[in-house]
């Protein structure tokens, strides 16, 4: 069999490496995917190696070029989870494990920098609200903790921006990759040399190593020899690509004013996007850059949702693999909502998404002998979809984001899930595609199709099953349930908040 043209994208995602070969219209082929470890060796740590990755970029190429000859491969496109910092030599080789988003050991130095630069000032020309997890803080953390390899690092780059400096011998990061540093001005769209001198001036001896160029998210170079031997295919041109959330709304089809993506993964993204540049007055949702010049991501990130669900799924007897996620989200909908826990999912521990509040902790309030396995996932469940409420809620009173919502993921491919999201939020909710396609890989292949060919493929993918419409009923059960949350989520925040 032959194929005129074929595309793959590669996702560096927090558990593992997925990727897809395509077509020039955008058509699934294939699919692989490899795991990798994350390791804890202190509180709050979370820490990958970054030839992990690579290994796992091997494999995945392997495994798609089983499917589909690398010989036709035209182009390569990458996404990856941000904000996760690479410490590199002058060598461009890594000279410490990598920091992933997940990792909060910076909270105290991203409170520190934002406090210096001025919060609302810096969330107002980065769209961000800087706390631990931005590359920045990190590294500041880094160079308190182990001086030697702060002193010894000559690049500051993002995970994407090591992979594409692997493969190309070039590092460089994009617009929505580069919104992660802390420290990227959207509107001239530049490095903020004040905030980095800022940064510089927590150093104990020296400024902050050089950051990587910014680049439009299409831009392409050459798969270099070395790196085309080991993936297997040619020389042939590698994009850029973009942040694992713009991307995988965009391999939803997501990708007007107005429309909203939902992805459910380690960490559950919405993501409406937006004409123009607006940002909130009460900075709830993150401003990303995305990969069409002018269109503008309004994101918020609910941390811990997928690793809550993997956790209990453990607990419970599960394996915590996707089988295991689904299971526990299935057993969930045995169960009425009303008659479950009140479960605040806020296990990273802290929370961004509407809230953005470090001290949060996952807490379940109302337990009773009569509660099983079940109930525990029912309220788990529960949590995530109010708090998906939430987040939604913050788009309605931003702009007209309509009532229809995109979802992807591991848990949204439970139908069951997805009714309770239409139920809670008054939306209607549609799933594209199947379970089994990773948006975010195949972003990445229809954004280097556009750098490659210069035009965009059809994005669309056909809708799995029929969408799940709100029913006013239990709207009105959700409201209820809501109210208790509120009040539960409050009393806590006020423990973890003490007057005075």
């Amino acid at each position: 069999m032959t194929w005129p043209g074929v595309f793959v994208g590669l996702d560096l995602g927090t558990s593992g490496l997925k990727g897809v070969a395509v077509t020039a219209s955008g058509a699934v082929l294939a699919r692989g995917s490899a795991a990798y470890p994350t390791r804890r060796p202190a509180p709050g740590a979370c820490e990958q190696a970054p030839g992990d990755w690579i290994a796992a970029a091997e494999a995945v190429a392997a495994q798609l070029a089983a499917e589909v000859p690398a010989r036709r491969w035209l182009g390569i496109g990458l996404s990856a989870m941000i904000p996760t910092l690479v410490t590199a030599g002058a060598d461009g080789e890594p000279n410490g494990p990598a920091v992933t988003w997940q990792d909060s050991r910076g909270d105290a130095r991203g409170d520190e920098l934002r406090e210096r630069c001025g919060g609302e000032a810096l969330y107002r020309r980065t769209g961000q609200w800087v706390d631990g997890r931005y590359l920045l803080p990190m590294f500041l953390r880094v160079a308190d903790e182990e001086p030697d390899r702060a002193a010894a690092t000559a690049w500051l780059l993002a995970a994407k921006d090591y992979l594409f400096g692997w493969l190309t011998g070039e590092f460089a990061t994009d617009p929505s990759t580069a919104t992660g540093f802390g420290c990227y001005q959207l509107e001239p769209g530049s490095w903020d040399a004040g905030v980095i001198a800022a940064a510089g001036d927590l150093l104990p001896a020296r400024g902050v190593p050089a950051l990587p160029p910014v680049l439009p998210s299409a831009t392409c170079r050459p798969l270099r020899e070395e790196a085309a031997a080991r993936l297997g295919c040619g020389q042939i041109p590698v994009c850029l690509g973009a942040a694992d959330s713009v991307l995988g709304a965009l391999g939803l089809g997501v990708r007007r004013p107005g429309q909203v993506a939902y992805i459910a993964g380690t960490s559950n993204v919405i993501m409406g996007v937006a004409g123009r540049l607006v940002t909130d007055p009460e900075h709830r949702f993150l401003v990303t850059p995305l990969a069409e010049q002018g269109q503008w991501g309004l994101e918020m990130d609910l941390l811990a949702t997928g690793s809550a669900i993997r956790w209990l799924a453990g607990l419970l007897g599960a394996d915590g693999a996707e089988t295991g996620e689904a299971a526990l989200v299935a057993l969930a909908a045995g169960v009425d909502p009303r008659d479950a826990p009140l479960v605040l999912p806020y296990l990273s521990p802290g929370e961004q998404g509407a809230l953005w509040d470090p001290l949060l902790h996952g807490t379940f309030v109302g337990l009773e002998l009569g509660h099983g396995r079940r109930h525990l996932a029912r309220g788990l469940v529960n949590g995530i979809v109010l708090e998906s409420r939430r987040c939604l809620a913050v788009l309605d009173e931003t702009g007209d984001f309509g009532r229809d919502l995109e979802v992807a993921g591991s848990s949204a491919a439970d139908p069951a899930f997805r009714a309770n999201l239409a139920d809670a939020t008054r939306r209607r909710v549609a799933m594209p595609g199947d379970h089994d396609t990773d948006y975010s890989a195949r972003g990445a292949a229809l954004l280097a199709i556009r750098g490659i060919k210069g035009e965009w493929p059809p994005p669309a993918l056909s809708i799995a099953g029929p969408a799940a419409e709100p029913d006013a009923n239990r709207a009105a059960m959700w409201d209820a349930i809501w109210a208790d949350y509120e009040h539960a989520r409050l009393a806590i925040s006020a423990h973890y908040h003490p007057a005075g």
